[in-house]
C-alpha cells in the first residue's frame, strides 16, 4: 500500500516539475519587458503625462510619441535601458513644440 502511495505522488508530482522548468517564451518575456518599462515611466515625474508609445520585440524598445522637454527625452531612455531584459532602445521621441 505505502508504495502505491508513492508511485501515485510521484506521478502526480513529476509533470509539475517538468512544467516548472521550461523556458519562458520570448513573447512573455518582451509582455514583461513592456509592462515594467510602462510602469517605470509613468512613476516619473519628467515623464509622466507624455503620450508615449512602447513597442517590444525581442528585448529591443522603442519609445514614440511626444514629450515635453529634451530632459524627459532623454530620461525616458534611460529608464528604459535599466529594466531587465531591454536589450537596446531606440528613442524616437519627438518634443510637443516640433512639428
Amino acid at each position: 500500500m505505502r508504495l502505491l502511495s508513492l508511485l501515485l505522488i510521484l506521478v502526480l508530482i513529476v509533470p509539475m516539475l517538468v512544467v516548472a522548468q521550461k523556458p519562458s517564451s520570448p513573447t512573455s518575456s518582451d509582455d514583461r519587458i513592456y509592462d515594467d518599462v510602462r510602469r517605470k515611466l509613468a512613476d516619473d515625474a519628467n515623464v509622466r503625462g507624455a503620450g508615449l508609445a512602447v513597442t517590444v520585440k525581442d528585448g529591443a524598445v522603442t519609445l514614440e510619441g511626444r514629450v515635453h522637454d529634451d530632459k524627459a527625452r532623454e530620461k525616458a531612455a534611460r529608464i528604459t535601458k535599466r529594466v531587465k531584459g531591454v536589450t537596446n532602445v531606440t528613442n524616437k521621441l519627438k518634443l510637443f513644440s516640433e512639428t
